[in-house]
């Protein structure tokens, strides 16, 4: 049998785009795509929406432009495409998605002989998508790939059907509609705890430190901080998947982001965006328990956390100013959850100390492009040349937070409040070398993403931090 008999003997095989082909959900991708551009998104997608879902799609679709390069594609069904392709038989596109994102797609992949989308008024799904394929191809003239509950009625009118990553549950349903059935499993790893990015709580510690550094340790002050801790863990990883799912390009194009959940396609964008407010709601409700102060207090972080990933994420300096402030409130809340009155000096030290660390999120940033080549951060308002005037903006104010603290040691609340407070010094000789260290380490490459993460994986940063707990016990208690 010639190869072109076997190709008119096959049936076409019909690959469905969303959670199929792709590992997300292209209306999502375009919707994420245009808000990070532009906030007015959102609103445009109400208007559209009152005229149908194909119409929303449509929408969504011409007020971004798709990079289908760094989309997260399922690497089984690719392969399965291809050795279809390989044995003489005919792929299609067809999707629910609009006509424009198929075309992309398909242009790119060069896999598919056809591909056909929604073309905003009507929406290529379900009963839809059936109807279009036994007019084209015929009752029973083709195969079909696809992944959900919606695509039941294509299966049922398919040669053979085939699922990607379906539940037992929809195999069984799939399998009871009769016929040749296939079940594809990608082994993707689910990743909605690493969503959440659980590691980024540590931060929340400093709502802590306005009862260490007032040596208050009462039962309502403990249990008040605690609410605090739990109300910010929930809210800032409601911001977390905020700011995810407007970088989604820019991390798809990063060497290490590209593995976060939403950006990989680990956790649908879907689930993330409904995931999103829920955790904002718990943290929101969660704060309010301890008192209407807090409550104001998280929401105004939210606040500011979202300003930030729309908008002065992109602003050069204000951005690392946002994320110093960012730092402080958790310590504000702290203070404001259990009433302590907060020290001048302690709030000068937090904004200096954490202006120098996000800096240095900067600066490695900065320097990673420069090994890659690249010369401009894409949705930063840096250029790799920026590079050495981050690294003394670091280090000008990882020191001054130094010199603060030393002050502030030197004050005769600090000797009213500690027995041996001549120990103190020793945390700001720690810190002078910590900082310093990391500006070094940083120049060189060798920075994650983020010094926190940094900090808990680097045996002398951890060293630093015993030393620092030490030197603290030390004057309260010698």
């Amino acid at each position: 049998m010639t190869a072109k008999d076997r190709r008119d003997e096959m049936p076409v095989l019909v690959v469905d785009l969303d959670g199929t082909l792709i590992r997300s959900d292209s209306l999502y991708e375009t919707f994420w795509a245009g808000m990070a551009e532009d906030w007015g998104t959102a609103l445009a997608a109400l208007r559209a929406l009152t005229s149908g879902r194909a119409a929303l799609k449509k929408s969504m679709a011409g007020r971004t432009v798709l990079e289908p390069e760094h989309l997260p594609y399922n690497t089984v069904v690719l392969d399965y495409v291809r050795d279809w392709r390989a044995n003489g038989g005919r792929a299609v596109l067809v999707t629910a998605a609009d006509e424009s994102i198929a075309d992309a797609i398909s242009d790119h992949l060069g896999l598919f002989d056809e591909a056909h989308g929604s073309d905003g008024q009507h929406n290529l799904k379900g009963a839809a998508k059936a109807r279009f394929l036994e007019e084209r191809y015929g009752v029973g003239g083709f195969a079909y790939i696809g992944d959900s509950a919606a695509d039941l009625p294509v299966w049922d009118a398919s040669a053979k059907s085939v699922s990607v990553d379906a539940s037992p549950a929809l195999q069984r349903q799939v399998a009871a509609q009769g016929g040749d059935s296939e079940h594809l499993q990608s082994g993707t790893k689910s990743g909605y705890l690493a969503a959440l990015r659980p590691h980024q709580w540590l931060k929340n510690v400093l709502v802590f430190v306005p009862l260490v550094a007032a040596q208050s340790f009462t039962g309502q002050d403990i249990l008040n901080t605690i609410l605090a801790f739990i109300a910010f863990s929930l809210v800032s990883s409601s911001g977390y998947l905020l700011n995810d799912l407007m970088d989604l390009r820019a991390d798809r194009a990063h060497p290490r982001k590209c593995r976060r959940p939403l950006a990989a396609g680990r956790v649908p964008i879907a689930h993330g965006t409904a995931m999103m407010p829920l955790l904002l709601l718990g943290g929101l409700l969660t704060a309010l328990i301890a008192g209407p102060n807090l409550l104001g207090v998280i929401f105004g972080y939210f606040l500011l956390t979202t300003v930030y990933s729309t908008w002065l994420k992109q602003r050069a300096v204000a951005d690392i100013g946002t994320l110093a402030g960012l730092y402080t409130l958790r310590i504000i809340a702290g203070g404001v959850a259990t009433g302590l009155a907060l020290s001048v000096w302690l709030l000068a030290f937090s904004m200096f100390f954490f202006f120098a660390l996000a800096a240095v999120k900067r600066l490695a940033e900065l320097v990673d492009l420069e090994k890659r080549g690249i010369r401009t951060a894409k949705r930063r308002g840096y250029h790799v040349e920026d590079a050495p005037l981050i690294s003394q903006m670091t280090t000008a104010s990882g020191y001054i937070s130094v010199l603060v603290l030393a002050l502030y040691v030197n004050t005769s609340a600090v000797q009213q409040l500690y027995t041996a407070p001549w120990l103190l010094w020793g945390i700001c000789l720690v810190l002078m070398y910590w900082i310093s260290r990391v500006v070094l380490v940083t120049h060189r490459g060798k920075m994650d993403d983020d010094p926190i993460v940094y900090a808990l994986r680097d045996r002398t940063s951890l060293f630093c931090i015993l030393l620092v707990a030490l030197f603290a016990g030390g004057a309260s208690v010698l």
